[in-house]
């Protein structure tokens, strides 16, 4: 069942009380427009009284090894959380004694295991004599990003599935100011030791959600009066002449290959690019993403 939002503190005005209000419509009419003039063949918007508030904390991943000695010995470095450092007996060079050291400094726990229990514990995984086993990330709900501040940012993802560049945006998330970062649940990259270590570790104090319906729990925030601007090269707008910036908002980031998905694109409330004058046709996920939050960022710090 939904959560039922109690005025106080933390409580963010709904979308009809927004200075900027009155300005979504424009902006809808600007999307449009910029969609090339092709008609929209998916379902219509539903309305903010009738959106379906997501309501589910997806399942946790479950642990994941890292395997090899090159691997294992810079996830320690990066900071990754691990539960346990595995090491086959008889097995050791720098990076080995290495590994061990980090570890015993933060406290992982070595276990010496044989050859046979490597295997089925990487699932026969080239693993070198070394494993490092990650625990499950703790996704947050959707709706906890709300909580975190009255005039909240943040960052959805549509399609990206490169851990590398969940890092890199949830590094910059945390650089430029952002409150939380959506990912859908299916079919996009999840916190990893390989989104940790591209993250520099920043991933411990900006919290994930997940979402199992990347456009209903969009619709959700746009219901608790977030501006939903969808980062896309179609768009009208340049990211740097985005007047809702200013106040509480959602930034979703599409893939470099094939950008937001159409339903995703049409939910958005307007769609923004970022101006190019070079020769490059586009920017991944995490530089995109990064280049927008600076941007957003200075806006709503002017």
């Amino acid at each position: 069942m939904a959560k039922r939002r109690k005025k106080g503190p933390s409580y963010t005005p709904k979308a009809e009380d927004r200075h900027w209000y009155g300005k979504r419509q424009t902006a809808r009419a600007e999307k449009s427009a910029a969609r090339t003039g092709s008609a929209t063949t998916g379902p219509g918007r539903a309305s903010s009284s009738t959106a379906e508030r997501p309501h589910r904390r997806a399942a946790p991943e479950g642990p994941e090894m890292v395997t090899g000695r090159n691997a294992v010995v810079e996830a320690l470095r990066a900071g990754v959380p691990a539960s346990t450092l595995y090491v086959m007996s008889g097995t050791s060079d720098d990076r080995v004694r290495e590994s061990i050291k980090l570890a015993a400094d933060a406290g992982v726990p070595l276990l010496e295991a044989g050859k046979a229990e490597l295997d089925r514990l990487t699932d026969r995984a080239v693993h070198q004599g070394i494993a490092l086993q990650v625990p499950e990330y703790d996704y947050a709900h959707p709706d906890d990003l709300l909580e975190r501040s009255t005039r909240p940012l943040i960052v959805a993802l549509d399609g990206v599935t490169d851990p590398r560049n969940l890092g890199a945006v949830v590094r910059s998330a945390a650089a430029f100011g952002a409150h939380g970062v959506l990912v859908p649940e299916r079919r996009a990259a999840g916190v990893t030791a390989g989104a940790w270590k591209a993250s520099a570790g920043t991933l411990a104090s900006m919290p994930v959600a997940r979402a199992t319906n990347l456009v209903r729990a969009l619709k959700a925030y746009q219901s608790s009066g977030l501006f939903v601007a969808g980062l896309d090269a179609r768009g009208a707008t340049g990211v740097d002449a985005l007047d809702a910036a200013t106040g509480p908002m959602v930034l979703v980031v599409g893939s470099e290959g094939k950008g937001l998905s159409r339903l995703v694109a049409d939910t958005c409330d307007l769609l923004v690019n970022i101006p190019m004058s070079g020769k490059a046709e586009s920017l991944n996920a995490g530089v995109a993403g990064s280049i927008a939050l600076y941007e957003i960022a200075r806006r709503r710090s002017s």
